[in-house]
């Protein structure tokens, strides 16, 4: 049987793994270096391999075994499960309501979420909260990991482990700089962006199954960062394909075009693990947002 690893041990070795040698570490953990060495033998010890491989007097940094290697995510996660678990429990002690996550795609983030969580925490002042900003893949990894309590994304194919309830939809259009010669029409046929140079992003994957699905494979540039993506079209180095909510109202240089042909539309929506109950704080604001949201549509 394993031995019990002490989350004491796992930092000590991340810290070594990150930081390349057991002197930073031992700094970072305000303790000597021979007790961080115990510490990392200890913990080898328990798991039946090692961790580092033998220092080589060439170079001073202290590399990870390929078992090292395969280790460090599995010992980072316990780490993260800890803390969580700890900070949960303090708040508990301190008379607080919890500690809410969420993971949100940017445009729910930027555009909807700060008026809903200004109404509702507004009775809850004491819920301490923290919201991870990422694209629907990412906020997806995180509920699969029970890193948040839930996320708000785009699912972009079912999943029989996640409840998904649709809240927002959004069209997808054309985006180009206002100088573009795109930019004079009202709305588009995906056959009139042939010939312009295209960049997709993470959305451009929303055309899939549509007759503009050519577009995906012709496009020139995939930038995913979408900061990076407004930069390049603010100098006009081509056109990309985006949802309404995701386009930069703010940026007078670029022009949204609806696409008119194909109608491609984006739900977005709470996703959560579907066996997995949500906290009271978690269920408290999902009921929130679909009472409010759906008023707001109605």
């Amino acid at each position: 049987m394993l031995a019990e690893l002490k989350i004491a041990q796992l930092r000590h070795f991340v810290w070594v793994a990150e930081l390349k040698g057991f002197h930073a570490a031992a700094e970072k953990a305000h303790r000597t270096q021979p007790a961080i060495s115990l510490s990392i033998r200890d913990l080898e010890n328990k798991l039946g391999e090692g961790l580092f491989e033998k220092r080589n007097a060439k170079t001073a940094k202290t590399e990870l075994t390929p078992f090292g290697q395969h280790f460090l995510p599995q010992a980072k996660e316990l780490i993260a499960h800890h803390d969580r678990i700890a900070e949960d429990m303090a708040l508990l002690v301190q008379h607080k309501t919890g500690h809410l996550r969420l993971a949100v795609v940017p445009s729910i983030a930027s555009r909807m979420l700060p008026g809903i969580l200004q109404r509702f925490m507004a009775n809850t002042p004491e819920l301490h909260l923290s919201i991870f900003d990422a694209n629907s893949d990412r906020v997806l990894e995180m509920v699969d990991s029970r890193q948040v309590d839930f996320g708000i994304a785009s699912l972009w194919e079912p999943q029989s482990d996640k409840t998904f309830i649709p809240v927002w939809e959004d069209r997808v259009g054309v985006v180009c700089h206002r100088n573009h010669p795109l930019a004079c029409e009202t709305q588009l046929n995906w056959k009139q962006l042939r010939g312009h140079r295209q960049i997709s992003n993470g959305t451009t994957r929303l055309l899939a199954n549509s007759d503009a699905e050519e577009l995906i494979d012709s496009a020139q540039f995939y930038i995913s960062n979408m900061i990076s993506l407004i930069a390049m079209l603010d100098v006009d180095m081509g056109i990309t394909t985006l949802p309404w909510f995701a386009f930069p109202q703010d940026n007078p240089n670029l022009k949204f075009i609806p696409l008119a042909d194909p109608a491609v539309v984006r739900e977005i929506g709470i996703l959560s693990q579907a066996q997995r109950s949500l906290t009271p704080p978690a269920q408290a604001l999902v009921d929130y947002i679909l009472e409010t949201e759906g008023q707001r549509k109605s």
